[in-house]
């Protein structure tokens, strides 16, 4: 457990702030895909689109917050792992695009696939730095399936 002198508030805002800011650029740029999404045929149990907004920068603070902790840890894995959170936050960055730009679908599916699985190795890395770093993004990994599933869905119902 950290002590409040041993929290490094620096590279934990930093952290925070790298995550944070990738999501609302992308979001920024791609502010129109509420109303898009809201046009669309959508999966069973789609949720509605207001809880995108409220639910992705909850995500974002908790990955800002699990990168952080694998920064501070002395693990030997801290390098890839924090390589792998980078790449999984480009990625991520580039999912909107596809989706709510281009109107891709059959290319955000493959996107979003392949961020599915980059999540997946981060957080095995993650937890092999720190075991609290996993934990916090295992509701990243839930909600990510749950976007997978509806960018499938979309992609099939919309065609």
């Amino acid at each position: 457990m950290y002590s409040r002198k041993s929290i490094q508030w620096k590279a934990l805002i930093i952290s925070i702030i790298i995550s944070m800011g990738t999501g609302f650029l992308a979001g920024l740029f791609t502010r129109d895909g509420i109303a898009l999404y809201r046009t669309l045929n959508q999966p069973p149990f789609a949720p509605p689109g207001w809880t995108f907004p409220v639910v992705w920068p909850i995500l974002y603070a908790l990955m800002g917050i699990s990168a952080y902790l694998v920064f501070v840890s002395d693990s030997k894995y801290r390098k890839p792992a924090l390589i792998l959170y980078a790449v999984q936050l480009l990625i991520n960055f580039f999912w909107p695009f596809l989706f709510f730009r281009l109107q891709a679908f059959f290319w955000s599916v493959i996107w979003i696939s392949c961020l599915w699985f980059v999540i997946e190795a981060m957080i095995f890395l993650f937890f092999a730095c720190r075991k609290s770093a996993g934990f916090l993004q295992i509701p990243y990994f839930l909600w990510g399936s749950l976007a997978g599933y509806l960018t499938l869905g979309v992609w099939l119902l919309n065609r």
